[in-house]
């Protein structure tokens, strides 16, 4: 089966990458109000150290790196990588895909992990694996997990934005807070979820 959203075309979109974000279009509705919820959800410092899960271009990474943070950010994709590279010259970076095995370069816990419009490639089911495994594997004790992401309060929330955006809409695995939310507590985490925008939310767990 022919993957549904290879490295290739991320190495393609990278030099574009933050002139689309910036124009905020359905996608990007609201990205920058996320990554800055992020941020205030993270509670940044210097010296703490952030694992940014996608980081594409780095911008949500350059927020903790502003702040004096020790960085180390992963991609699948080597153009949004070097893209990232331009712009947070002391940050750590791994090639990696989400999809696949642990890095060994990374194998170690963070006082914060964070991500930033990754896990709508995921289905639910995959997404609350993916969550799970961070927050028990990853996280240092008293640590956090934030999440940003095109989501939506629930299903109706959803179809409203899909009217809206006729066209412009693609079909992917959007959060709906209304499903996840209960997801994540079945596997015994408490997460909390603020909506930013109609079509994006920032989750966090700690």
């Amino acid at each position: 089966m022919a993957d549904p959203f290879p490295p290739s075309e991320f190495d393609e979109w990278a030099e574009a990458y933050d002139r689309d974000v910036a124009a905020e279009g359905f996608l990007f509705d609201g990205y920058e109000r996320a990554l800055a919820a992020v941020v205030a959800l993270a509670e940044p410092r210097p010296d703490l150290s952030v694992l940014d899960l996608g980081t594409g271009t780095g911008n949500l990474a350059a927020h903790f790196a502003a702040c004096g943070c020790e960085l180390w950010c992963t991609d699948f994709s080597a153009g949004m990588l070097a893209q990232a590279r331009l712009k947070l010259p002391a940050a750590r970076f791994v090639l990696h895909d989400l999809r696949a095995g642990w890095p060994p370069e990374i194998d170690r816990r963070f006082d914060r992990v964070v991500s930033a419009y990754v896990f709508h490639h995921f289905p639910l089911d995959e997404k609350v694996r993916l969550v799970k495994a961070l927050a028990s594997e990853r996280l240092v004790p008293g640590g956090r997990l934030v999440i940003a992401d095109i989501a939506f309060p629930d299903p109706a929330a959803q179809a409203a934005v899909l009217r809206t955006a006729g066209a412009e809409w693609e079909e992917e695995f959007y959060w709906v807070a209304s499903e996840a939310l209960p997801a994540l507590e079945q596997i015994g985490l408490k997460p909390a979820y603020r909506q930013v925008s109609a079509c994006a939310g920032v989750f966090s767990i700690q």
